[in-house]
């Protein structure tokens, strides 16, 4: 992937800079694998926002991915890596050898007329998938399952890979983007390589209008609001956040409090990112 600066015409194109879609392919999704996504708007099932500052965005269809890579033993050939406006990463379109078409998150060198296939039996190559006890130390993986046949749920963005460090009994010892070490059980599935689309983070907006298309609404600072919206809020003229720490709208501690909940997969964390013990 590359990016690409334009001509400054506006003040929302000098700081804007664009991706350039060397690594796409020209060609239309495939349609038997498109399905209508309905925006949200960051509600839930009861229509109250869970998720705050999302709405709108322009109208787009979901490309169905397919992250279980369950066709054991059946070669597939790459016919082409396409845009998904719904993640960051590269999509690969694959021709299975049977008749079948599928979607699979693209790694990072899969170009159109590679062939990959899944299984215990496939070997060590950008693409194929298998389980972590077959794929040795010091390899770089991603699109890792946690729980076995459910699909993989762990490294999925654009240019992050996780590295398999050791085994341990029923365990592979991973090294997660985060820099979280994490044991996950040996018969779950990972696919072998780097994802690709590595300059995805050198992007920049440029201005509010593509935030917006991209479905983000405005954020306002609590320092800004009234005292009955924020607790930061009030006060003559710029005032301290207050003691003893941050808090959130709704008056919780924001800065160094832990949030997570799951203490059923915390018992795998060998260490957290940071390099805080679990």
């Amino acid at each position: 992937m590359a990016v690409k600066n334009v001509k400054p015409t506006s003040p929302g194109r000098r700081a804007a800079i664009f991706d350039a879609f060397e690594d796409v392919d020209k060609v239309k999704p495939e349609k038997a694998l498109l399905r209508p996504l309905r925006s949200k708007a960051g509600r839930n099932a009861q229509g109250k926002i869970t998720t705050r500052h999302r709405g709108a965005g322009v109208k787009k269809n979901y490309r169905v991915i397919d992250f279980k890579r369950n066709k054991p033993g059946v070669p597939a050939t790459v016919d082409s890596v396409q845009y998904d406006p719904n993640r960051s990463s590269r999509i690969a379109l694959l021709h299975y050898h049977d008749g079948e078409k599928r979607y699979i998150i693209a790694p990072l060198g899969l170009k159109r007329g590679d062939k990959v296939v899944s299984g215990p039996d496939s070997e060590i190559k950008v693409g194929n998938s298998l389980p972590l006890q077959f794929i040795p130390n010091g390899t770089t993986v991603h699109n890792i399952e946690v729980q076995l046949g459910k699909g993989g749920q762990l490294v999925r963005g654009a240019g992050v890979g996780a590295q398999v460090l050791a085994k341990e009994e029923n365990y592979t010892l991973l090294r997660l983007p985060s820099g979280e070490l994490r044991r996950v059980l040996s018969t779950c599935s990972a696919t072998i390589g780097q994802i690709g689309n590595l300059d995805h983070k050198n992007l920049a907006w440029g201005k509010a209008g593509r935030k917006r298309l991209k479905g983000w609404r405005p954020t306002v600072r609590g320092s800004a609001m009234s005292p009955r919206d924020h607790p930061h809020g009030g006060g003559e003229g710029r005032s301290p956040i207050g003691m003893p720490s941050p808090k959130s709208p709704w008056g919780k501690k924001t800065l160094g409090k832990r949030t997570r909940l799951n203490k059923k997969s915390s018992t795998f964390i060998v260490r957290r990112r940071g390099g805080r013990r679990k």
